[in-house]
């Protein structure tokens, strides 16, 4: 049925739990997983008043990138090989994390893209939306959501 699965992560404990369940599935269907992780960009921000936060040097927003990466995504490598599962990691920077998550699901083939849900509920989900609810609306690729 499914033969890659991509799973974003952003290193929490919900994240983690995703991984768990979606190494358990690719396990199941004798699918590879691929895992991903979109770091922030960090570019200067603005506050009241007119202060602004200096955003860090590209080589060292690249390193601090890195180090998130490696941290978060050797989650997934760890478990897949617990269960020795197939699985490729990689990482982007992106101002815009559900469209870096659809754009690697693209790129890397996958056809479906398994993440954890936030749970956001009433107004603060309504306003703010999650990068996992703006995945199920934008995506054409089948979405499984984790609670």
């Amino acid at each position: 049925m499914f033969k890659n699965i991509l799973v974003p992560t952003d290193g929490s404990k919900l994240s983690a739990k995703a991984v768990k369940q979606a190494v358990k599935l690719a396990k199941a269907l004798g699918a590879k997983i691929t895992g991903f992780y979109a770091a922030p960009d960090y570019s200067s921000t603005y506050y009241g008043d007119g202060y602004i936060l200096r955003a860090p040097s590209a080589a060292g927003q690249a390193e601090f990138a890195e180090k998130q990466a490696r941290k978060c995504l050797s989650t997934i490598e760890v478990e897949a090989e617990v269960e020795k599962v197939p699985c490729e990691v990689f990482h982007t920077i992106s101002d815009s994390p559900y469209e870096a998550i659809i754009d690697a699901a693209k790129k890397k083939k996958c056809d479906l893209i398994l993440m954890a849900s936030h749970g956001r509920r009433g107004l603060s989900g309504l306003v703010l939306g999650s990068e996992t609810q703006k995945v199920l609306i934008h995506s054409k690729i089948p979405v499984l959501v984790c609670r």
